[in-house]
């Protein structure tokens, strides 16, 4: 039985969401394995819209088992809140299809203010973030300082860690000019939510192993896009966890080898939330076009995307880093009614034709992208479940896309809806 990854081949939003819930039809375990409330999916199931941030996409599958694993940080607050939101929903959440990493870092509220804290002292160094945390809460990890779930099952010893954490925290939020946090107030926080989110704890690599012998099939499902990996990315301007394939096993607790496909999803043209560089990006008619139709507007933040024409380049470089065995294209609809679609099929650096985008942040600001110009079409492809029922361009400008990033489109999505989907390629079957 394959295993299977799905993360994101470009700066996230790519519609993710939809495909995890699509692919976990056919898995035994959805596992999420970085980020965290930052990210987000939007999925609409028979005409009624979810949208969900920390929980895995599987948790609306029933009979499936979801799973926050130790490379997640999270914010218990908003996991209780979620969790909620969606049994309100009629969504039923239970350790039964439920369980979060023992070892995962916590998201406190101390983490929430520092990110703002930080975001507002930078002025026009800003990076834009959410403000949810996420960063401080992945360097309290790896400065050793962290408080996570586990921690919340042993209340008595929590007054200590509590202390180490704060003598940092009071340091900066004094140099700050912000007020000091109380170590009082934040035991009494953690000891209110432990009831609400220790239920689900749980020895993830030891459970996702057990799912392997028995032949279960797993999905390993990320937040973000390659291209916002803390290496890999367009750095600064990133998140602050490595969102590349390999982190499903270090985010999981289980082996490289358990990893028998990776799936890219990929939109049929480019965008991104917040500052940083974006070499297809059209502040013009064609980007609010692109906007508009694509509803680009974030799942978790609401704010607007920026908007650009499909860059061969990034998303190649995308599926080298991350490993990727075949694609998902979405949101081909999006471009229906265009007469040109330009894509980007290399950058000039200086003067300098280059195939990739380079590390450097000074230099990933002066690229110039190089179009061609593709032949558009005025058929919708709205809905289509099958290659017949797509204009002949349109299945052009997919194979063209093909060739320029070197990798197979395995799916197709030509709509929000889960059914709107053409099958080439069953990764769990490759």
């Amino acid at each position: 039985m394959a295993n299977v990854v799905v993360v994101g081949a470009q700066w996230g939003d790519e519609g993710k969401g939809k495909i995890v819930d699509w692919l976990s039809e056919r898995a035994d375990v959805v596992a999420r394995f970085q980020g965290g409330h930052n990210a987000g999916h939007t999925l609409v199931i028979d005409g009624v819209t979810y949208k969900l941030s920390l929980l895995p996409s599987g948790i609306l599958r029933p009979g499936k088992l979801s799973v926050i694993g130790n490379g997640v940080v999270v914010d218990p607050w908003a996991l209780a809140d979620e969790i909620a939101r969606l049994e309100a929903q009629g969504v039923s959440i239970s350790r039964e299809n439920l369980r979060i990493a023992e070892n995962a870092v916590l998201i406190l509220p101390l983490h929430r203010e520092l990110d703002a804290i930080r975001e507002e002292a930078a002025g026009a160094g800003q990076i834009g973030t959410t403000r949810r945390g996420i960063g401080p809460a992945y360097e309290d990890k790896v400065g050793r300082r962290a408080i996570r779930l586990m921690d919340l099952e042993n209340l008595p010893a929590l007054g200590d860690k509590i202390d180490r954490l704060l003598t940092h925290h009071n340091a900066l939020r004094r140099g700050l000019g912000a007020p000091e946090v109380s170590a009082e107030k934040l035991y009494q926080e953690l000891a209110e939510i432990a009831e609400k989110i220790l239920p689900y704890a749980d020895t993830v690599w030891s459970l996702l192993d057990r799912a392997r012998r028995a032949g279960n099939r797993i999905l390993f499902e990320g937040a973000q896009g390659t291209m916002l990996d803390i290496d890999h990315g367009t750095y600064p301007f990133v998140t602050s966890s490595n969102t590349v394939a390999a982190q499903a096993a270090t985010g999981t607790g289980i082996g490289p080898g358990a990893v028998d496909y990776v799936l890219g999803i990929v939109k049929a043209y480019t965008t991104r939330v917040g500052a940083g560089p974006f070499p297809t990006e059209q502040e013009n008619e064609d980007g609010r076009r692109l906007g508009e139709r694509g509803r680009e507007f974030g799942t978790v933040t609401g704010r607007q995307r920026r908007c650009g024409w499909f860059d061969a380049v990034l998303v190649r470089q995308a599926i080298k880093t991350s490993g990727i065995t075949g694609v998902a294209l979405t949101k081909l609809d999006v471009l229906d009614g265009f007469d040109e679609i330009k894509l980007c099929v290399g950058y000039r650096l200086d003067g300098r034709k280059i195939d990739h985008l380079p590390s450097a942040q000074g230099a990933q600001r002066r690229v110039e992208p190089i179009y061609e110009t593709f032949e558009g079409w005025s058929q919708s492809t709205q809905g289509a479940r099958s290659w017949a029922d797509l204009p002949a361009q349109a299945v052009k400008y997919v194979r063209h896309i093909e060739e320029l990033i070197e990798c197979p489109v395995a799916l197709l999505s030509t709509s929000p809806e889960r059914d709107d989907t053409i099958l080439m390629t069953d990764p769990f079957e490759d």
